[in-house]
């Protein structure tokens, strides 16, 4: 904890964030429960959730959305490892800045399980005969 008495957003994070911009679209319910899709750029990444920069405001602070995340046509073959395009997600804040919306979001469902440091237990060195 800080001087104040507050712990820090560092020390409250789980996962480090990636600073990568990755196209994403945002879909979210508005008015009479119509579906909005908003093309949006994520800014950057963690196995937690994502800050986006999209340019209309997304209403609800605890709503709802679903993140898609869109791929080349490699992607579809089935050799290759399964990787999650579509996610759900809670806005936790939005913040206007300089013409766009900046949406902080966290998964329904982690990417990876949080780290635990100290819990492994190492494998015994000496045999077993």
């Amino acid at each position: 904890m800080g001087v104040t008495g507050k712990t820090s957003v560092a020390e409250r994070r789980r996962w480090s964030r990636l600073p990568l911009a990755i196209p994403v679209f945002v879909r979210t319910r508005g008015e009479a429960d119509r579906e909005l899709l908003e093309f949006a750029t994520a800014l950057n990444v963690s196995a937690g959730g994502m800050l986006v920069a999209v340019r209309r405001p997304i209403l609800g602070a605890t709503q709802q959305v679903s993140l898609e995340i869109p791929s080349a046509p490699l992607a579809a073959m089935a050799a290759l490892p399964k990787v999650a395009r579509t996610l759900r997600a809670r806005i936790l804040r939005m913040q206007h800045r300089e013409g766009y919306n900046l949406v902080a979001l966290k998964f329904a469902r982690p990417l990876l399980r949080p780290h635990i440091s100290g819990t492994l237990r190492r494998r015994k060195l000496g045999s077993s005969l």
